[in-house]
């Protein structure tokens, strides 16, 4: 009953339950761009069926992603004052930015591609969703703006206890903000094309559809695969700096207590002994941490001992070791994850270049379970990156256990957290039931549905379209 823990608690439930959502919109709505597009090219109106299938999907997801992002905020003005106090008047451009630009644009093109069908001109409809695609990208952006000064504060100054923004353009040029604004873009551009290229799997072993649901899936497994590997590549690129602005993150993603070998080899799998201090059972790979700290065959690494002492003398006593287990075994399951994203992807690719898809159903069953994939890289991937900055709540500068509200009880937390839980678990009922719903529905009796539902002067165009 530590109002500390409760806090933290709720706080991870409620960012990783809505994390879910977040990537999902912004790779649904590049793939139904691209399908929309190829219906604007070549008027084929398969593609006008697929971008209207998925898009009800993305709109059921988009709906409660913005659910779950308003309880957010709750949180923060109630169990985090005293750190929104700190940060509010470095976060707060960057945070009204992304309210008053990038989620109002997305919303009022959102309306414009919904309502806009047989209404608007084709080019105009088509730019509406390119529009929405980009809102969702630059909303992503400037809350990784204000992500990044937690891990690398930069463009501050002190003012009555509290960090005041002195150097926007600092905000804008973090090294963080730079290898983490991809790697979250590109790994929510592989969720949504692994989200279609599993409903499209599905589709196609139902026998719904086939020379359809053939083409969603191609066009998706192309842009999973390939987002995918820009994933890994600049995943690369934060491993190597973070040797210079977290050492003690990579040290526990290792869990090297002690300063490595040269060149370092990188472990595979430990047994880890936090109350010992000790790693032991190591499976390793020789000179690879070398290569992901140092870009080279040979590197010393420090272990968390040594950035200990290092840490003591600079920000004064204090245990700075983060989560060592939580860290070690995230980082593993994110990059497991990613390698198995990157060989499924690439099997998808061939075989549906080769026009094979009918006949792997052993392979098709898989794509509809690698649809969880990248969820679970996206949620462990947030879990180091969050708990490696431990005892940080902002990196050298605040600690978690200072930002807590100072007035707020155990008790009125656990409500809250029990409250927001109940509220959360009913929408992830809603939206499975769905999801699975407009799933299983026909895509042409779908839209052939919609025909009542709109005005008499596009009903004939609807009817073209659906046959």
């Amino acid at each position: 009953m530590d109002p500390l823990i409760l806090a933290r608690i709720q706080f991870a439930s409620t960012t990783l339950f809505h994390y879910i959502f977040v990537p999902m919109s912004i790779g649904l709505a590049l793939t139904i761009a691209i399908m929309q597009t190829i219906y604007y090219r070549t008027g084929n109106e398969q593609y006008r069926k697929l971008t209207k299938f998925f898009g009800t999907l993305f709109l059921i997801n988009f709906a409660v992603g913005v659910v779950t992002g308003i309880l957010q905020e709750f949180q923060f003005g109630m169990n985090w004052s005293t750190y929104s106090r700190f940060v509010g008047d470095v976060f707060g451009p960057s945070l009204a930015i992304e309210g008053l630009l990038a989620f109002f644009m997305e919303s009022t093109f959102i309306g414009l591609w919904v309502f806009g069908w047989n209404r608007l001109p084709k080019r105009i409809h088509l730019l509406s969703i390119w529009l929405v695609l980009f809102g969702t990208v630059l909303s992503a952006f400037w809350i990784l703006t204000a992500n990044s000064f937690m891990h690398h504060p930069v463009g501050f100054e002190f003012f009555e206890g509290r960090a005041q923004m002195n150097d926007f353009f600092a905000l804008l040029k973090n090294p963080q903000l730079w290898v983490q604004f991809p790697h979250v873009l590109f790994s929510a551009f592989a969720t949504g094309a692994f989200f279609v290229a599993g409903v499209s799997a599905w589709k196609i072993r139902k026998k719904q559809q086939i020379d359809m649901f053939k083409k969603s899936f191609r066009i998706s497994i192309v842009i999973a695969t390939l987002s995918t590997v820009v994933v890994l590549l600049v995943g690369h690129q934060q491993a190597l700096h973070l040797m210079t602005a977290q050492p003690m993150k990579m040290a526990a993603a290792e869990a090297l207590w002690e300063d490595s070998t040269d060149p370092a080899p990188f472990t595979v799998v430990a047994k880890i002994n936090p109350e010992e201090k000790t790693t032991t059972n190591e499976i390793q790979i020789p000179y690879m941490l070398s290569i992901l700290s140092f870009n080279k065959f040979s590197g010393q690494v420090e272990g968390m001992n040594t950035i200990q002492a290092h840490y003591e003398e600079k920000y004064g006593p204090g245990n700075y070791i983060p989560p060592v287990r939580t860290v070690f075994w995230s980082f593993r399951t994110m990059v497991f994850t990613g390698t198995i994203m990157v060989l499924l992807g690439a099997y998808g690719w061939y075989i549906s270049r080769k026009n094979k898809l009918e006949t792997k159903p052993l392979f098709m069953k898989v794509m509809v379970f690698a649809i969880s994939l990248p969820f679970i890289a996206n949620s462990v991937g947030w879990l180091m990156t969050e708990m490696g900055r431990q005892p940080w709540v902002v990196f050298g500068v605040m600690k978690t256990e200072d930002s807590v509200s100072p007035n707020v009880t155990a008790g009125q937390v656990l409500f809250s957290l029990i409250s927001f839980s109940t509220l959360y678990a009913i929408l992830a009922g809603v939206a499975i039931y769905l999801f699975v719903r407009t799933i299983k529905k026909d895509a042409s009796q779908e839209e052939a549905a919609q025909v009542a539902s709109v005005d008499p002067f596009d009903k004939e165009d609807v009817e073209i379209a659906t046959k």
